[in-house]
């Protein structure tokens, strides 16, 4: 498939295809004509690309780790190096810690609506807003 195909089917832009291929995230094949040819296992290789970007992980620990993303349905073994392996961990700090915010500010929210009933809403505007600013007196 070509490049508009494969955008279309992941709902990428090609833009960001071509910019995945320059990191070396993925490889197409190239035609006699130039344009770059697809296969299915691109179509899995974008979608775990966009869910390790979604986690936060930099273009260069996706490099580092495609070779060994399981396709769907499929198991493999984990990587086994040592650096990469301390990279996911320090990773996996990074969006608990995020997750944890994230939760804290949503209690937060949740404790904040639940304390104003409808009848408590406020209505006192501020000094400085429009309305509260006195009307000119005419004479």
């Amino acid at each position: 498939m070509r490049i508009g195909e494969l955008a279309r089917r992941t709902g990428v832009s090609t833009r960001a295809l071509r910019y995945y291929e320059e990191q070396g995230l993925l490889s197409p094949e190239r035609r006699p004509s130039g344009y770059r040819e697809y296969g299915e296992h691109d179509v899995r290789t974008v979608h775990g690309i966009r869910t390790l970007l979604a986690a936060g992980l930099s273009s260069t620990v996706i490099a580092g780790l495609l070779p060994g993303l399981p396709a769907p349905g499929e198991r493999r073994p984990g990587p086994t190096c040592p650096e990469l392996l301390a990279g996911l961990a320090a990773e996996d700090a990074r969006i608990a810690g995020t997750i944890s915010e994230l939760e804290s500010a949503r209690r937060l929210l949740g404790d904040i609506m639940a304390a104003a009933a409808p009848g408590e809403l406020i209505t006192t505007p501020r000094p400085d807003a429009p309305s509260a600013r006195k009307a000119p007196r005419r004479s």
